[in-house]
């Protein structure tokens, strides 16, 4: 049971719900309905049963929270205020919303301390939560002791009718069943509304009974208005199951003490309006002004900062006693923790020379995950039933499983989507924890949103994408990706690299393992690539470089991408034996490239030279910036076909003749 008495309760819970409404209605925008239905399930999360430090939010042992139905955001915000972290103070509430503030429309991770993971869209935030889990159980089986506990945390995660339709909550939650994370615990706002109305327009599942069948423990309490004795002894149920997660189902009211407006879609997005704020004043007894919260209330909420020390000192003398018994891995993970890599784990990084075997870019970045799974214990991840074609599987660990969870292979399933929100979750554990995840470059549609959103959280996770072009060849056009490079190079803050060859690959794999603040996706070759003479580890590291020259300045410069690389070089030997000097330059990553400064730039693609080709077995859309209106760009702008890859490529005009044929054509 929660410690306040009934009525500071209800104070509490009330300031929680007029906070929401005060700070939606002066900002005229947001979702004042959640908050004031969801209030006294967080009123009892975080006064009684999380264990925080609302002065250190980074805290490593630290319950995790998420607020999964995002928009409703101004709950979180309210929660953060009120139990005393630095990070949200009063005028932050009142600046909901607006330019600059540290309370924007939806939780961002990156911009406020408290906020574990950006949630917006609806179901990323289960999603992330089950990441969340995966990361305290690996830790947990990896380094814990029968004696020292120091990885014990929950993942509560509070989640509305939207994440429960959208489909990634599915994958997410399936996989989290399986595995049987037992300290991750969803709270679902039951409140039968969404934007359109009442749910049943389009949702009449028995929801618990879906839970069931993917293997959580699941819980009713009828009344999440006013049971708070209910919500407390759920939680408290849920945690003795240690071999599933739960899912407490809190059916609540929407807008909950609004006369006219609650249980309606009106509630859920707009905000109540002048006259319905005072109609819910007085309906609730709430006779203070605007963002003013009794000080009975404020003194119960900011209990949590003396409670939160004892955590942490109780904590603390937990791991100064693991740190005397276990002095090598609490080297590691207090190394992990701080953020910092172990001193030159760079040099595991595989390098080739033109002599050795050409491989496919997917078999060398598979070779170079393994050599750098002895360097970086961190590293963490999997594919979407897909590894053996990704190339993915770590051969000196086992797989993740229930009971297994010391291992770093994780298995996702056909589940793109989930699996790129689960992967942003590790990575926003903020343990050092670096994860990737693998599929078909094409698939990357499914997961789209998942990508984009490691990049808002600055999430370092390594994207490994491998059949990167037509060059996939027989599975035809729904396989072959086209426009997908592309456009994932307009995702800001989003690393892309087509890597030429294995070289390029542990390049590749260098910037994605040091950019803490930026995700990698690596676009891989299914076909076998030589090893370029030139080619580096260094320049890669810059984006684009000088991959052969002649020196002075080049008649024309042959830009190439990944596969299509190796044709540049080609052209550029026969267009050399007729006297002409050629730039042959690699551009494994456009967007590395774009951050180096202008006298880098201009050093590799000088602007004096006008005649340059791009070759890149994807849409042309993008290469005008490097080839310029008088330049040439060689792609592909239309689908595929379904043919060996070799004779795709052919028809399609990507070998050493067409590109002799456009350069000859350029230079007149």
């Amino acid at each position: 049971m929660v410690a306040a008495t009934q009525s500071l309760q209800e104070l509490c819970i009330n300031s929680i719900r007029f906070l929401a409404i005060d700070a939606v209605e002066k900002a005229k925008s947001g979702h004042p309905g959640l908050p004031m239905g969801a209030a006294p399930m967080a009123f009892v999360l975080w006064d009684s049963v999380m264990r925080y430090n609302p002065k250190n939010p980074q805290w490593f042992n630290r319950d995790r929270f998420v607020l999964s139905a995002g928009h409703g955001c101004m709950l979180q915000y309210a929660m953060l205020y009120l139990t005393g972290y630095d990070s949200v103070g009063l005028e932050d509430i009142k600046q909901f919303r607006q330019w600059g503030s540290k309370t924007p429309g939806h939780p961002e991770n990156h911009l406020t301390k408290g906020i574990e993971v950006t949630t917006g869209p609806l179901g990323q935030g289960i999603a992330n939560g089950v990441g969340l889990a995966m990361a305290e159980a690996h830790l947990a089986a990896k380094y814990n002791k029968p004696d020292c506990k120091v990885v014990d945390h929950y993942t509560y995660v509070i989640l509305g009718d939207g994440c429960n339709m959208e489909g990634i909550s599915g994958e997410a939650c399936s996989l989290a069943g399986h595995l049987g994370l037992g300290k991750l615990i969803a709270l679902y706002d039951d409140n039968h509304i969404s934007i359109d109305g009442s749910t049943d327009l389009a949702f009449t599942e028995d929801v618990s009974k879906r839970f069931e069948a993917y293997g959580w423990h699941v819980q009713h309490v009828e009344n999440g208005n006013t049971d708070l004795e209910g919500i407390a002894k759920a939680i408290e149920a849920a945690k003795a199951v240690t071999d599933k997660p739960s899912m407490i189902k809190v059916t609540t009211t929407i807008g909950y003490g609004s006369p006219n407006k609650a249980n309606s879609s009106g509630v859920h997005g707009s905000a109540l309006g002048g006259d319905e704020v005072k109609a819910t004043r007085e309906n609730l007894g709430w006779n203070y002004p605007e963002f003013e919260v009794p000080e009975d209330a404020l003194k119960q909420f900011r209990k949590a900062v003396d409670r939160g020390a004892e955590y942490e000192a109780e904590w603390n003398k937990v791991w100064d006693s693991y740190k005397s018994k276990y002095a090598s891995d609490a080297a590691v993970l207090e190394r992990m923790m701080s953020g910092k890599l172990p001193e030159g784990w760079e040099k595991a990084l595989p390098t080739y020379t033109p002599e050795d075997k050409a491989d496919a870019t997917r078999n060398t970045s598979g070779k170079t995950l393994n050599a750098l799974a002895d360097a970086l214990p961190e590293l963490i991840g999997g594919s979407a039933d897909l590894a053996p074609s990704n190339k993915t599987l770590l051969k000196s660990s086992g797989d993740f499983q229930k009971g297994q969870y010391d291992n770093r292979n994780l298995r996702f399933g056909v589940r793109e989507h989930g699996m790129g929100a689960i992967c942003n979750g590790i990575a926003l554990h903020n343990s050092g924890l670096i994860p990737y995840g693998a599929t078909f470059l094409v698939f990357t549609d499914y997961m789209r949103n998942a990508i984009r959103l490691s990049a808002i959280s600055e999430a370092r996770v390594i994207w490994v994408m491998t059949h990167d072009s037509i060059a996939v060849g027989e599975d035809g056009p729904t396989h072959q990706p086209v426009e997908h490079v592309a456009s994932l190079r307009l995702i800001p803050n989003l690393y892309v690299f087509r890597p030429a060859d294995g070289n390029e690959t542990s390049g590749a794999y260098k910037v994605a393992v040091e950019s803490t603040k930026t995700p990698t996706l690596l676009a891989l070759s299914r076909q076998g690539l030589p090893n370029l003479a030139g080619s580096s580890i260094a320049g890669t590291a810059k984006g684009g470089y000088v991959l052969s020259d002649d020196g002075g300045t080049p008649d024309i410069i042959l830009i190439g991408t990944g596969s299509e690389t190796k044709l540049c070089v080609a052209a550029a030997e026969e267009l050399r034996k007729g006297g002409k000097k050629v730039r042959v330059v690699s551009m494994p990553s456009c967007d590395v490239f774009e951050t180096q400064d202008a006298a880098y730039k201009e050093s590799v693609l000088p602007k004096a030279v006008k005649k340059r080709i791009s070759v890149e077995a994807g849409v042309t859309w993008g290469w005008e910036r490097y080839v310029g209106d008088e330049g040439v760009a060689i792609g592909i702008d239309t689908f595929g076909a379904s043919a060996p890859g070799g004779t795709v490529l052919e028809k399609f005009g990507f070998t050493v003749d067409n590109v002799l044929a456009k350069a000859k054509e350029l230079l007149g």
